[in-house]
């Protein structure tokens, strides 16, 4: 649930800039949005526990802010499901913000209407589909991910231990 939420507060304003933008690097943007998808969960897990590790990068600027690692926490888990999640989010929002037309948008414009008027108004219904798509993609994908949250958060009960994470034990106990 918070993974979505946070995912979809992102990836809201990013798709909307990956649709509308003529920037040169914009397809390298897309790539790096969409590698977690080309990279196995274990890699990119283990990846992510060393840039939240305490001698990590993350890790090292959560300890200078007097906080602790991120690495074993859950928000670590919600940052390695948001990252692991991201193009499922991104991507179905992208599409639906890609199809609306530009004269609708133009057209409210030229009625009055303010940037954040015609996104809340005119966007966002229109964009609905891609919304839904977003949120029940990034809520699935979240939900059965096993290798990122593993490696980032272990299996400490009552701590990190996730849903997925929770099944396998019981199926490696064969406790079913």
């Amino acid at each position: 649930g918070v993974t979505v939420v946070a995912l979809l507060i992102i990836a809201l304003p990013l798709a909307w800039w990956l649709a509308n933008s003529r920037w040169r690097f914009r397809a390298l943007v897309e790539a790096l949005i969409a590698m977690p998808l080309i990279l196995p969960p274990t890699v990119l897990g283990f990846y992510l526990l060393l840039f939240l590790s305490p001698s990590g990068w993350a890790g090292q600027v959560m300890q200078a802010l007097g906080g602790q690692s991120l690495a074993f926490t859950f928000t670590g888990l919600v940052i390695g499901s948001m990252v692991y999640s991201l193009p499922f989010a991104v991507q179905p929002l992208q599409t639906a913000f890609q199809g609306i037309a530009k004269s609708t948008l133009e057209a409210a414009a030229t009625l009055g209407a303010s940037p954040l008027d015609r996104f809340f108004s005119i966007v966002l219904p229109l964009a609905r589909p891609g919304l839904l798509s977003a949120a029940v993609l990034t809520f699935a994908h979240t939900l059965g991910e096993f290798g990122v949250l593993l490696m980032i958060g272990g299996n400490i009960p009552g701590r990190t231990q996730v849903a997925s994470i929770a099944i396998y034990g019981h199926v490696e106990a064969m406790d079913y």
